[in-house]
């Protein structure tokens, strides 16, 4: 009752500001402590509890189901995301969701910025659970290896959205008439200069930033730089999953904060060893490099405008066939560090 009344004020707030939605994750540890099995009685009260007082003031949940909390007994179990049975686990939580709060929930994402949780978890360390390989890792990592688990991560977590959306749209979106996507950090990558080599080199980097998810939902396969420049260690997509992948959202939902100016910098890739920002091949001269731009702290330095934002939308709507965009996050933001 306690933690009702809480709720409850908490949305009162809401919208006394005039708040018509609310964007909130449900956590999974929270709801299925073991990652699969029994479902947590008072995660699931929780949850309920918070949707209905929502709606009662007339304010639409929009719940994203999984944003960089997986289950601690999965990753101990077979390493989490780099194991393809996450995606089966995944898929299972995701319908105890469905079933449980769909009736009500009309707005769905499914992973929070996929294209981040890969590079911090897998590449440089600064996420959980803290893999990373030398020289790439900014903590002091004990097992990973930054040049091909970011890769694969990606490719799972892709794989686990196409299989929720299919379940969604197989069981439930007809009966529930809701929507379900998922949202990606797209900050705006600008060239430097007027250098054709530079105007290229923006144009890779959102290759590797935003088309390392998007373009495999819109066109089933990676951006074509991508699997140049990574080559063998870029998972491929299999004939079937190119198919569910390509298609698999109602809407793209997108968290934009900055831009960033961009130089060519081929030399990244004279280097026999490389992690992401390397096959990237961009430098980011006011900045010291992609992994520092992406993971630090929110500052005066890093600069935010109209015109960027109007020309990632532009860019999406051109490059990616005007896929419906939901701006899920926009404006200072906080890095975990």
């Amino acid at each position: 009752m306690y933690i009702f009344c809480i709720i409850q004020e908490d949305v009162k707030l809401m919208y006394e500001m005039g708040l018509d939605a609310y964007r909130f994750s449900i956590a999974w540890p929270r709801l299925i402590p073991d990652g699969r099995g029994e479902v947590n009685p008072k995660g699931l009260q929780y949850y309920n509890n918070l949707i209905n007082a929502l709606l009662s003031y007339g304010i639409q949940p929009h719940i994203t189901l999984y944003h960089f909390d997986l289950p601690q007994a999965l990753q101990d179990e077979y390493t989490g995301l780099l194991n393809t049975n996450f995606i089966d686990d995944f898929t299972a939580y995701s319908e105890v969701c469905f079933r449980e709060f769909g009736d009500r929930v009309k707005d769905w994402i499914t992973f929070n910025e996929p294209n981040m949780e890969p590079l911090g978890g897998y590449d440089n360390g600064n996420f959980p659970p803290q893999r990373c390989s030398y020289p790439f890792g900014v903590v002091k990592c004990t097992e990973g290896n930054s040049t091909t688990e970011p890769y694969i991560v990606a490719h799972n977590l892709l794989l686990a959205h196409a299989s929720v959306v299919s379940l969604y749209r197989e069981k439930f979106q007809v009966e529930q008439q809701g929507k379900i996507g998922l949202s990606i950090l797209a900050l705006w990558y600008e060239p430097a200069t007027e250098n054709p080599e530079d105007v290229a080199a923006a144009k890779r980097g959102l290759d590797f930033h935003i088309g390392w998810i998007i373009h495999p939902l819109v066109y089933g396969t990676y951006p074509a730089v991508m699997r140049k420049n990574v080559g063998s260690r870029l998972p491929i997509f299999t004939e079937e999953e190119s198919s569910r992948v390509k298609g698999s959202f109602d809407f793209i939902g997108i968290n934009h904060y900055y831009y960033i100016l961009v130089q060519d910098d081929p030399s990244q890739l004279e280097n026999q060893v490389r992690d992401y920002t390397r096959d990237a091949a961009v430098k980011t001269p006011s900045f010291g490099g992609l992994h520092k731009i992406l993971f630090q702290k929110a500052s005066d330095d890093m600069p935010s405008s109209p015109w960027a934002f109007s020309k990632l939308l532009e860019y999406l709507k051109e490059n990616y066939r005007n896929p419906p965009i939901v701006i899920h996050e926009n404006g200072t933001f906080l890095c975990f560090l």
